[in-house]
């Protein structure tokens, strides 16, 4: 079942929940854990789906769309903010990757 849900979804909900979590419970190691479990499961079937220098890449772009929404914060606000990277980073797990496994 979890293979069905698309990998995009799963990067979305990551960067959404981890900073729902964080905002509150107002413990950021708790959003963190968040972000990093659901990055890990879309890292692991971006690998098997696209291969390695793809999975490479798009855990990158997640990891520069949580760096990249603190400073996107002060222009949108917290949560367009939030949701900007991370239908960024679903888009582009959906065209590299959720595409081909499908």
């Amino acid at each position: 079942m979890a293979a069905k849900v698309p990998t995009g979804l799963v990067a979305a909900a990551g960067l959404v929940g981890g900073f729902g979590v964080a905002r509150g419970t107002k413990r950021r190691e708790l959003g963190g854990v968040v972000l990093a479990a659901a990055g890990a499961a879309a890292a692991a079937r971006w690998k098997r789906q696209a291969g390695g220098p793809v999975a490479a890449g798009l855990t990158t772009a997640y990891l520069a769309a949580f760096a990249g929404s603190h400073p996107l914060a002060g222009r949108l606000g917290a949560w367009p903010s939030v949701l900007t990277v991370s239908a960024g980073v679903a888009a582009a797990s959906w065209a590299l990757a959720d595409r081909r496994g499908a």
